[in-house]
């Protein structure tokens, strides 16, 4: 495993999800049809979305430096883009799993920075029948607890392990690579404080991860937005 991937890993073994974003345009319209909300500061935003696409951002939590640090991405909270009574809400493993407003989402991201990506081919394989069995794949994680030890059992959930599953029972598609805990870069100090806080000296290296920012950086995802 390269050491980019090794780093992207690391995120996930600490509980940190924090990172942050510097990007704005919109790719062109694809056939998608057009959503506009207000952001929190009460600027329009015209968003081209999906059901099934999936938000990143950075959380404003005091781990947001360890996280770049251990990592060298900004992108470690994610969550899946769904329409609940014609409102769109993101759907996000963060206490328990759960729907939360797409405006609310967005203010709880350092500087409301977002990225939306969709699948490259979400035209041919996000038909009426996948998208339904995306959203029972996820929705069958409803109200599980988070998963503060990153396991990969289906008893606790994190972010992008939720999304990581969802598209898997659906499609059959892994978006991102998965590693394991031991094939993370642990040297840095404070990525040893973090991994002691949860583990002590028991550190599950065989533990199979995925992290935000490796589903970011999956070459099956196009970018949608980035605000």
């Amino acid at each position: 495993m390269t050491v980019k991937n090794s780093l992207a890993v690391a995120v996930v073994t600490l509980v940190l999800l924090s990172g942050g974003a510097a990007m704005h345009g919109i790719i062109p319209n694809q056939g998608l049809w057009q959503q506009s909300i207000k952001s929190s500061s009460g600027d329009n935003l015209a968003l081209d979305f999906r059901e099934g696409d999936l938000i990143f951002q950075s959380s404003k939590s005091g781990q947001s430096l360890a996280v770049q640090l251990a990592t060298g991405s900004k992108w470690s909270h994610m969550g899946m883009l769904f329409k609940v009574e014609g409102q769109w809400m993101v759907y996000e493993a963060v206490g328990p799993v759960k729907y939360t407003p797409l405006k609310t989402w967005i203010t709880h991201g350092d500087g409301h920075h977002y990225v939306v990506k969709r699948l490259i081919n979400a035209d041919e394989v996000l038909d009426e029948k996948t998208l339904s069995a995306l959203r029972k794949a996820a929705e069958k994680m409803d109200g599980l607890p988070y998963d503060f030890s990153f396991g990969w059992s289906d008893e606790r959930i994190y972010c992008s392990e939720l999304a990581w599953k969802a598209y898997k029972s659906a499609t059959g598609l892994e978006i991102g690579e998965l590693a394991t805990i031991g094939d993370v870069d642990l040297s840095h100090p404070a990525v040893q404080e973090k991994l002691k806080e949860r583990y002590g000296d028991a550190i599950p290296m065989k533990e199979q991860v995925i992290s935000p920012g490796d589903v970011f950086d999956s070459p099956l995802l196009m970018t949608v937005m980035a605000e």
